[in-house]
């Protein structure tokens, strides 16, 4: 049982000896900056669009980075795109139709287009 508490003792002060504690030291309250996401990229990760759709190349649609070239980011250009984004359609990037996505809240579409128009490099 001594043999224990020595053991025990000894432990904590090899431990306590490694711990350093310097009094004069200012405690500088740590700040945390949050860095948020953009929402049309998670709406865009969320949904269905990665089928059809790249950042940079293409696969059944344009790719993200080909759109961008394609259209300025203009406020009348992001209420297109979210339209199209809404109701779907085809004949712009080729035969092939983009699907409806009628049940997409018309700010997150909008959402979705100023985040594309703003991978334009």
């Amino acid at each position: 049982m001594k043999r224990t508490y020595l053991l025990l003792g000894i432990a904590a002060f090899t431990l306590a000896s490694f711990s350093k504690i310097d009094s004069d030291k200012k405690y500088i309250k740590k700040t945390t900056i949050k860095v948020q996401s953009n929402d049309g990229e998670r709406l865009i990760a969320k949904s269905d669009c990665v089928g059809c759709h790249k950042l940079d190349k293409k696969l059944i649609g344009p790719a993200y980075i080909d759109v961008a070239k394609k259209y300025a980011n203009t406020d009348k250009n992001v209420s297109y795109l979210a339209d199209k984004i809404i109701k779907g359609g085809s004949g712009v990037w080729g035969s092939m139709p983009m699907s409806a996505h009628s049940s997409l809240k018309k700010e997150d579409a909008k959402s979705m287009a100023k985040y594309i128009l703003s991978l334009k490099k």
